[in-house]
């Protein structure tokens, strides 16, 4: 009798590893590939017939002619998808304060006749560091700076951020943000 149940739990065992360790996880992603393609291999983008980015995934600009993502705060560096992580700095830490001092202080000077506030977005990391939205008021801040240093009129700029822009999901849910990567490679394409 013992025998019995021992061969039956076996036969148990790899049934239910067949079927949930092997079967299932090749049906799902075989479904995703056929109905989600795109996301279901990261949503890159590519250009030129080379990966530039993720629609999912922030990247670090710092030259002005570039709309400048939400900083991250992932380490050993900046926007690395494989280490997903805030600053878990809190509201009351000098640390915290001194980094925000320091992100507007750059912004200021590479924007010195921009007397409008900061937006919080462009000072403050997202939760995960890897977040590839700002607001579309982060984005209208640095938008002289862009038409300048570019030599385009603002208006130009300022539509590429209105086509840039994500709505609510489903139309309620979220905030509308503006996907930065897209942006900054839709400027690319702008003829002079």
């Amino acid at each position: 009798m013992y025998f019995d149940q021992l061969k039956t739990s076996i036969r148990a065992i790899l049934v239910l590893t067949i079927l949930t360790g092997v079967g299932y996880p090749l049906v799902t992603t075989g479904l995703v590939q056929v109905l989600f393609p795109f996301q279901a291999n990261g949503s890159l983008i590519v250009r030129d017939g080379r990966i530039v980015g993720s629609h999912l995934i922030g990247q670090l600009f710092n030259d002005p002619k570039y709309f400048w993502s939400r900083p991250s705060a992932t380490s050993p560096f900046a926007y690395n998808a494989s280490s997903s992580s805030g600053s878990n700095l809190g509201p009351m830490n000098p640390a915290l304060f001194k980094v925000i001092s320091n992100r507007i202080a750059v912004l200021r000077k590479v924007d010195p006749g921009n007397a409008e506030p900061v937006p919080v977005d462009l000072v403050t990391a997202s939760g995960s560091g890897l977040d590839p939205h700002i607001t579309p008021a982060a984005a209208r801040y640095q938008m002289r700076r862009v038409a300048r240093a570019r030599g385009i009129p603002e208006s130009t700029v300022e539509k590429l951020i209105n086509e840039n822009t994500d709505g609510r999901s489903l139309g309620i849910l979220g905030e509308p943000g503006v996907n930065v990567l897209r942006l900054n490679l839709a400027l690319d394409q702008i003829k002079k």
